[in-house]
């Protein structure tokens, strides 16, 4: 999906919502573990129940390694539902990949060739610790997005991106400096938590046209407003995640249908600020 189609859906869906499929056999609703495939059963209903409010889904490759084989069939199985909605989601593996080239390689190919064996992903989040030759292997194939991580929402992203270089900048930010030479606006996104938000006015100063990965809106206390506040541009450029404030608010037989109520709410707040925005 190009910059271009992902700021059309988001007018037209007024929304800039990421879902993360963060799928849990310990927090899904106990009545689908009797299911032939638990986690794909409960993605599948909450693609349902939300996929009219979300312009992206984020699937934490983490949840489904755990699972051996199974849960590699259950991503498979869920990207190619995903397929379903193509025109109009916007899927990112969650996948934090980056090693040396012919290692990134194999990485990009396995998460975002559509070619047989890969999964077809439009983004992956990629680790930028080894530099420019681990990250561009993931920019080589058209219309995919890399999504490199910046300033993350957890407590440890100060033991090193916040440090103090001898410039007098702190790491994260000649992290983004030097990386946006590697791609462009058009392939390229940054992950900044939303528990970070009064740091995305200055972060907007060094990349103030590309797409931001926003998590940390929801459980994890981060505020819509504040990111909004701080973050948005004029086409938006904004994906803010939510995945245990949606996917997670039961664990009854309605676990989809309350899914689909916080997605809306959700949807709707996001709403109101594209249009104080001036975007729709």
């Amino acid at each position: 999906m190009t910059k271009a189609e992902l700021n059309a859906l988001i007018r037209q869906k007024k929304s800039f919502l990421c879902i993360g499929l963060d799928t849990d056999l310990q927090k899904i609703p106990p009545h689908l573990l009797n299911s032939d495939d638990p986690v794909f059963e409960f993605n599948k209903q909450i693609i349902d129940a939300t996929h009219q409010f979300a312009v992206a889904y984020k699937p934490n490759i983490a949840f489904y390694e755990s699972l051996g084989a199974t849960g590699w069939q259950s991503l498979e199985k869920t990207i190619r539902y995903l397929d379903n909605f193509k025109e109009s989601i916007f899927t990112i593996a969650d996948a934090k990949r980056g090693d040396i080239g012919n290692t990134s390689e194999r990485y990009a190919k396995a998460f975002l060739s559509g070619e047989k064996g890969g999964l077809n992903f439009d983004a992956i989040t990629v680790a930028p610790y080894m530099g420019g030759d681990s990250v561009k292997p993931f920019l080589s194939i058209a219309e995919k997005w890399v999504i490199l991580l910046a300033l993350t929402s957890n407590q440890g992203a100060f033991d090193f991106q916040t440090q103090k270089l001898e410039t007098g900048k702190q790491l994260f930010e000649t992290v983004i400096e030097t990386s946006k030479t590697w791609g462009s606006p058009e392939n390229m996104m940054y992950v900044v938590g939303a528990t970070k938000a009064e740091m995305l006015a200055d972060i907007r100063k060094i990349i103030p046209d590309h797409f931001l990965l926003v998590p940390g809106v929801g459980a994890q206390g981060g505020s819509l407003e504040e990111v909004c506040k701080y973050g948005i541009n004029a086409e938006c450029g904004l994906l803010v995640n939510s995945s245990r404030g949606i996917i997670y608010t039961s664990q009854g037989l309605d676990f989809a249908e309350s899914a689909g109520r916080e997605a809306l709410k959700l949807q709707q707040l996001m709403a109101a600020e594209l249009i104080k925005a001036g975007i729709c």
